[in-house]
């Protein structure tokens, strides 16, 4: 399992999250092709190694062709479900419910009904590329799980196709306000922190604090546009691996979700479970029941941090015909997990390990990479997956 954890002193927006991340090793042919993979007018993505106020960052420019198409939140889910197979299935679903975020802080900070929002400078072919990019380099890098310190957000005004408003915008506040983010003002007259890198940091951050225990395994830092004399204009990304427990976590507080529904065409439950598990669902499945009068019928279920219970109930809202959904109390037990990769006829496949009382107990390769293999060898993915597990040798 890798962990990430960003430092966000000087704010944070998608270009410098794309900065950190390319810095700490991500691919950025990777970025590029999944980028590529939402059909829109040309994007182009290079990087720049710079100076912040005597700092070494990297500058992740992203360059599109002139475009003045305000996209609304419909569009754009559209456009990265239609993505190509660039886009991984996992930064795609990180996408839409980064974008879906954002979608409903720009909805409540101007009072316009969802399906009535247009981005515009957050929709810009920028934007996307800035979230699509950051994405598929979680996802590239094998980033599990994320932590952030406190996020700046700067003073003054800014100029918004809304008109000038006052920093942080609304929808910053929105989106950081949400999910109990601990912010700071930064000390400077402009914007530190974007519209698309607080949703992209309200979806994917899970412990909001300082650095986490672990052992570390890589940093990067990202260059924001300025060069602030005060301060460095970069935020950093440190990647590491907890140490396996010897016992199961101590569970956080967690709930079951549910709802029976007997008239949904069937074809949706795949794209139902796949929202609920973007939304932050822990674990989302169907199962079979017989109703009244002897309907047939499914209970969908999600198993869900309690920090998430909103956006997973509002999910089954709008993506089931439920017009009730229950809430139970639960416990979560959960083993520590570590992640390795191996190369398979030049191919990399992520493995994780499961831990309990210090020894291994379970090994899996990760289904997506085994694909992608077979894919490009013509090996059969049951080939593959053993090669994997054979070639892990779980440390001691």
């Amino acid at each position: 399992m890798v962990d990430a954890w960003f430092q966000c002193a000087s704010g944070a927006s998608g270009d410098m999250l794309l900065g950190a991340l390319l810095d700490a090793g991500a691919s950025l042919d990777v970025v590029r092709d999944a980028v590529g993979a939402v059909r829109t007018e040309g994007v182009e993505i290079t990087t720049e190694r710079v100076r912040r106020a005597g700092l070494a960052a990297l500058k992740a420019h992203v360059r599109v062709a002139e475009s003045h198409h305000h996209r609304g939140w419909n569009e754009v889910r559209r456009l990265l479900e239609d993505a190509g197979p660039g886009l991984a299935q996992d930064a795609r679903e990180r996408a839409v419910a980064t974008f879906h975020r954002l979608a409903r802080a720009e909805a409540r900070a101007h009072g316009l009904p969802l399906d009535k929002v247009h981005f515009h400078e957050v929709g810009a072919l920028d934007a996307i590329a800035d979230v699509v990019g950051v994405c598929a380099a979680l996802h590239d890098l094998g980033v599990d799980r994320i932590g952030a310190g406190p996020v700046a957000l700067g003073g003054g005004t800014v100029q918004t196709s809304h008109g000038r408003l006052p920093v942080p915008v609304p929808a910053v506040v929105e989106l950081l306000s949400e999910v109990n983010a601990p912010v700071t003002n930064g000390g400077v007259e402009r914007e530190l922190c974007t519209p698309t890198g607080a949703a992209l940091l309200a979806h994917h951050v899970h412990d909001w604090g300082p650095v986490p225990a672990m052992r570390l395994a890589g940093t990067g830092t990202g260059a924001g546009t300025a060069d602030i004399p005060r301060a460095p204009n970069v935020l950093r990304v440190v990647l590491g691996n907890r140490p396996a427990a010897s016992t199961p976590r101590e569970p956080g507080p967690t709930v079951v979700l549910a709802a029976n529904v007997d008239d949904l065409d069937p074809r949706l439950w795949p794209v139902v479970l796949d929202r609920l598990l973007a939304a932050g669902a822990d674990d989302a499945w169907l199962t079979p029941i017989l109703m009244k009068k002897g309907r047939p019928a499914h209970t969908v279920s999600a198993l869900v941090p309690a920090d998430r219970r909103a956006a997973v109930r509002e999910t089954i809202f709008r993506e089931t015909s439920s017009i009730g959904v229950r809430e139970v109390d639960a416990t979560k037990y959960a083993l520590d997990r570590t992640e390795t990769t191996v190369e398979l006829s030049g191919h990399r496949v992520r493995v994780k390990v499961a831990w309990f009382d210090g020894e291994p107990v379970n090994v899996q390769a990760e289904h997506d990479d085994l694909l992608a293999a077979a894919t490009a060898t013509g090996v059969p993915v049951k080939r593959l997956l053993g090669r994997a597990l054979a070639s892990i040798t779980p440390p001691d």
